[in-house]
């Protein structure tokens, strides 16, 4: 197997309602390698997106372990959490999120001036991924005047300017008609197959599912290959 990007082992996710357990992930055990795409399917509620947010660091389990390029980040504390985040992973979620007064120029350099790289430098790379994935002639436009094909590519554009080793997507393409659906998908497996960053796609769309080098499915909160 190529570079381990992310694992869990025996991760288990459990909610609490008043005095009642409502368990959700059971003894989750995940390998993935470094440019590998794979989606995780499953009916509505079965805990993907619970799976997603833990893998990327963004909410606890209730045990097991979880690494991102070899580190356990269930035993570190939220700042050097943030720090792995930022430095390794792009999110990609069912709505694009982007800042609504910014630029698509600005909203995609944020996670680069975050970074504290300078400004010059951040939309520099900002422009060059936004003409990657098609938009650099709306460079200057902010959300509301662009399509929500391509506010999706903005975010797609985000998410990947900082070079991560893993891109999660949620639902990326929920919001979003069939042809645009698939356009932005491609999209996604171009750069992940020539950026080399890893792609773990959480989707209930078993025509977009199938072209992910794996398929993994969350049935009783047990994933199956």
């Amino acid at each position: 197997m190529n570079k381990e990007i992310i694992s869990c082992k025996n991760l288990y996710k459990s909610y609490f309602q008043a005095e009642l357990e409502v368990p959700v992930l059971m003894g989750i055990n995940l390998h993935v390698g470094e440019g590998e795409s794979l989606s995780i399917i499953g009916i509505s509620g079965s805990g993907k997106s619970t799976l997603l947010h833990l893998l990327g660091g963004l909410d606890t389990p209730t045990s097991g372990d979880i690494k991102i390029i070899g580190q356990n980040i269930t035993a570190i504390n939220e700042e050097e959490k943030c720090q792995i985040r930022n430095k390794e992973l792009g999110f990609i979620y069912q709505f694009h999120h982007l800042l609504p007064e910014f630029s698509a120029l600005e909203n995609v350099a944020m996670p680069l001036l975050i970074r504290k790289i300078n400004k010059k430098e951040s939309y520099d790379q900002a422009k060059d991924m936004l003409n990657r994935v098609g938009l650099g002639h709306r460079i200057s436009h902010t959300p509301g005047e662009l399509s929500g094909g391509e506010r999706q590519r903005a975010a797609i554009a985000r998410a990947l300017v900082t070079k991560p080793s893993c891109i999660l997507a949620d639902e990326p393409t929920g919001n979003l008609d069939r042809h645009t659906a698939e356009e932005v998908f491609q999209l996604m497996l171009d750069l992940n197959h020539n950026a080399g960053a890893s792609l773990i796609i959480v989707t209930h769309d078993s025509l977009l599912s199938k072209q992910t080098g794996r398929i993994l499915k969350l049935v009783d909160g047990v994933l199956l290959e």
